[in-house]
């Protein structure tokens, strides 16, 4: 079975049943209307939020109009196809168009620069471009200096001059399934890394880790038909797209959200009777503390369905969690852990029967296995710090076009995370920093997540990351970058007395208030404050030392 042979049976069984809604709290309504135009939306509120539904029959549709409209313009099995849209309702269908065509969708970061979607496409090899109107002005720069790009779409309305309107080519082509024939082993999509370490690398996946996902997901929290799923995270990532897919295998309801506020976030829960949400750490936070400071007023929201809060892509502050259960003590609570090399969530997951551990990531989620090893491949004793390695149908091909990279990271069949873990008495593991993250002051490593999650229960806090800084003496010392709740002032003082009882090599050195910078899926963009903060002490180390 591959992925799309979901979508099929979906479409059959309850093709009437909608499965997807997107909302928009901004009103941005002209993509709405090239739909409407083409007769290719079957329902719209014109009401305030802007709101579209569709349904699995008509998603199969779509799906199948892409396909045969890429094979009619001359592409093979095994075509590249990138997708740099916002969350919309096009995108998933646009995404199983390129799957039934037998090509590989390549989805794109929608917060990459020109040059950086320009070095992704040409690393990837992609043949055609699917482009939205937020990127005309990223895209105009570069739109020439694309050789390997054959055919660049657009989605929405008055397109450049040299695109070509996707939605109007797709009301011309076939809505009957593409005559292609596909199997597990074949390639099925290039993800790209998120670039926390480096520049980004692609990463490519059969269709067996696709289906994999929806098989680990929908294990791991349960949904049936009766759920609807809040997505908010971008789709271009593994992780919201593979949370997704446990609706698509039980053939349940999805909203898309395209906005992060709070009220905005309950909103859509109340009026959608949404019983499932993904977040991100940030907007957890978001979410408590407009609750707390009284600017949001939950009497106004019915959440009473909401079954299920979850939280991945970045270490969970233990504190956040039980601040969140304390306001919201119904709710199930899941941690879930993976990687773009792994297909995204699920490769460990904690489970919600197990919210007691709080802070750790869990277990070896559903057809995973997982080990903490030395530097050597050899396991370490319970309660020791090594890298966290796991092994399941959902592991990479490999790095595409990068056989360095591939053979360090893949050994065997493990994969190695890169994640520094330990192991509790009972099994589960606990994340502790991420391996080239670790600080070494004086001679002790430092792991800053440690740290970061001892100062997110300081009250005045918000978020924090901490780094590394060159030392003359030490080599490296910690530091903070604190980012205080809004309303309310810190000082250096307060920080340093609070970290009193942590040990003193653990102590951040250097304090540092302003706002921490974060990824689309919730990272904290390390390397960025890094080269912010680090190259002029680097210079002063180098002088005094």
């Amino acid at each position: 079975m591959v992925i799309t042979d979901l979508l099929e049976r979906n479409a059959r069984l309850q093709g009437s049943n909608i499965c997807l809604v997107e909302i928009n709290p901004s009103e941005e309504r002209d993509r709405a209307q090239s739909w409407q135009e083409l007769n290719l939306i079957e329902s719209a509120n014109p009401d305030a939020p802007y709101r579209r539904e569709l349904s699995w029959r008509e998603f199969n549709r779509r799906a199948n109009r892409f396909a045969n409209l890429l094979l009619c313009r001359g592409l093979k099995p095994g075509a590249r196809v990138g997708i740099l849209l916002m969350n919309c309702l096009e995108w998933l269908p646009l995404y199983f168009g390129i799957l039934k065509a037998g090509c590989l969708a390549v989805p794109m970061n929608f917060r990459y620069s020109s040059d950086e979607i320009k070095y992704c496409l040409e690393l990837a090899d992609v043949d055609v471009l699917i482009f939205g109107p937020e990127f005309i002005s990223r895209m105009d720069p570069i739109a020439d200096q694309l050789p390997g790009v054959k055919m660049l779409f657009f989605v929405g309305k008055n397109g450049p001059a040299y695109t070509e309107n996707c939605l109007e080519l797709m009301a011309y082509a076939s809505i009957e399934p593409p005559p292609v024939a596909l199997d597990e082993d074949d390639d099925a999509a290039i993800y790209f890394s998120s670039g926390t370490t480096g520049f980004p690398k692609a990463i490519l996946h059969k269709h067996r880790s696709l289906i994999s996902s929806c098989r680990t997901e929908q294990n791991h929290h349960g949904q049936t038909a009766d759920d609807v799923f809040l997505c908010i995270p971008p789709l271009y990532h593994t992780g919201a797209k593979m949370h997704w897919f446990g609706s698509l295998l039980s053939g349940s309801r999805a909203v898309l959200l395209r906005g992060v506020k709070p009220e905005w976030i309950l909103q859509a829960i109340a009026e959608e009777r949404c019983t499932i949400v993904w977040l991100l750490v940030p907007w957890a936070q978001d979410i408590l503390d407009a609750i707390e400071s009284g600017k949001v007023d939950l009497g106004k929201y019915r959440l009473e369905q909401l079954r299920l809060m979850h939280i991945g892509a970045q270490p969970v502050p233990p504190s956040l969690i039980q601040r969140w259960l304390k306001i919201f003590p119904h709710h199930q609570y899941d941690t879930n852990y993976g990687l773009s090399e792994s297909i995204g969530p699920g490769c460990v997951h904690l489970g919600v029967e197990n919210v007691h551990k709080v802070g750790a990531i869990g277990k070896a989620g559903y057809l995973w296995e997982t080990r903490i090893v030395d530097e050597h491949g050899n396991d370490v004793p319970r309660g020791e710090v090594g890298e966290l390695i796991v092994k399941g149908p959902g592991v990479m091909t490999c790095y595409y076009k990068n056989p360095e990279a591939t053979a360090e990271t893949i050994r065997g069949e493990w994969l190695y995370t890169g994640d520094m873990a330990k192991e509790d008495g009972d099994g589960f593991i606990y994340l502790v920093d991420r391996k080239k993250d670790v600080i070494i002051t004086g001679g002790e490593n430092l792991y800053p997540v440690q740290i970061e999650d001892f100062l997110r229960a300081h009250e005045k806090i918000k978020d924090v990351a901490v780094i590394g800084l060159p030392d003359a003496r030490l080599g490296e010392i910690a530091a903070a970058i604190i980012e205080i709740k809004e309303g309310m002032e810190c000082t250096e003082e307060e920080i340093n007395d609070f970290c009193r009882e942590l040990p003193r090599y653990k102590r951040p050195r250097k304090i540092i208030f302003e706002k921490v910078p974060r990824n689309p899926t919730g990272k904290i963009e390390k390397p960025a404050l890094r080269e912010k903060y680090c190259h002029g002490r680097l210079v002063e180390a180098q002088i005094t030392g």
